[in-house]
């Protein structure tokens, strides 16, 4: 049996990037394909699952997993030949890209960060250009895929049992995809849970298609749709509980009025009444406090017990290794983006006729690539 081929072990914070750049709704198309196949291997989806999601070839799917084990995120961006010959060598853009990715206090300046002139500046007298502008430094670094951008934060996961969790989870999720046999124990059925919410009752930001002329002040065109700009929100909000089954591709879910440890138990009983008490579940989750069990209330603990289930918690800030995050994304876009409704009824009502209608054409090979679409875009994009 030959080995599968997979990506390397990640950590937390690549895990992350890899989830902002699928769920992003910019950029090259090509990088989004490419970091969905490498996510998607990182949660132990084998080569062939893979080609069939993204609906490319395996050969394909194992070339980009052999191109981020070796260049790590670089190989996620193409890289187009042609066009003018460029005015530096490749020895001075490389030069230039370093000592812009460097820290001017590293060359023992007194400033904390590169502005085009002192950057400028600096190169000319290092030798590295006899003479650069402005704009051509810009263009420069452009072209070697480096921007002006602000520092943010990052978080790494402080959970102790990392490797223990986060192990537990993708071998799960290898049991759910077919690729492992279950062990002495192994749940035989996973499930991917989650909340979605807070739900509002307000007019939402959305998209839609109208006549260009509408958006150029002709009178006589359709006007746009529009939302209002004054609202109340008198009613209270909402809350999704849903859980997602990879195997079987299929998403359930239940608007709750609030979310604790009740509402989540019961949503797992709805789960354990789907297969007969002798199947072992397994449900992959968060670190939410009406997850676990406590000293005051240990429900959770013994109904899993009680009941033939693990729960399998993925480790703190580890939310990029729940299959089911990207299908909120879906979620938004068709049931929320562009939406005003004005009761709850009418949007839980909304939402339950969308997972119906996914769970219905799940399997459809006709549409099959929307839904598998839908699962992680962000925001629609017309060519």
């Amino acid at each position: 049996m030959t080995q599968q081929v997979q990506v390397r072990p990640i950590s937390t914070d690549e895990g992350n990037r890899l989830l902002r750049i699928v769920r992003r709704g910019t950029g090259s198309v090509v990088t989004w394909r490419r970091a969905q196949m490498v996510l998607l291997s990182a949660q132990r989806m084998p080569v062939a699952k893979i080609a069939a999601v993204t609906f490319t070839s395996p050969d394909r799917v194992r070339d980009v997993l052999h191109n981020f084990n070796t260049d790590g995120f670089d190989s996620l961006y193409p890289r187009y030949a042609g066009g003018r010959p460029p005015r530096f060598d490749l020895k001075q853009r490389n030069e230039i890209k370093k000592i812009a990715l460097s820290r001017p206090a590293d060359h023992e300046l007194p400033f904390s960060t590169w502005s085009l002139a002192k950057l400028a500046d600096f190169l000319v007298a290092e030798g590295v250009v006899d003479d650069i502008s402005h704009e051509g430094l810009r263009a420069v670094l452009r072209d070697a895929d480096v921007s002006f951008q602000a520092v943010k934060t990052w978080k790494s996961s402080t959970d102790p049992d990392f490797e223990a969790e986060s192990s537990r989870v993708l071998q799960l999720y290898s049991i759910a995809d077919g690729s492992v046999e279950p062990g002495p124990g192994d749940p035989t059925v996973i499930f991917c849970f989650d909340e979605f919410g807070p739900l509002n009752l307000q007019p939402r930001p959305g998209k839609h298609w109208a006549p260009i002329a509408a958006g150029r002040g002709d009178p006589a065109a359709p006007r746009r749709r529009r939302r209002r700009a004054v609202y109340f929100r008198t009613q209270g909000v909402r809350h999704l509980l849903a859980a997602l089954d990879p195997h079987r591709d299929r998403l359930y879910g239940h608007v709750k009025t609030r979310k604790g440890r009740t509402q989540f138990l019961a949503f797992c009983r709805y789960l354990r009444a789907l297969y007969p008490p002798e199947v072992r579940l397994g449900i992959v989750l968060d670190n939410y406090s009406p997850h676990l069990s406590t000293r005051k209330d240990d429900r959770v603990g013994r109904w899993a017990l009680e009941n033939n289930v693990e729960f399998a918690y993925v480790p703190f800030y580890c939310s990029w290794l729940n299959r089911i995050e990207p299908q909120f994304t879906a979620l938004r876009y068709f049931t929320l983006d562009g939406t005003d409704h004005q009761t709850h009824a009418e949007q839980g009502r909304m939402i339950r006729r969308y997972i119906a209608w996914r769970n219905q054409h799940a399997t459809d090979p006709r549409l099959r690539k929307v839904i598998k679409r839908a699962s992680t875009i962000k925001r629609a994009k017309v060519a």
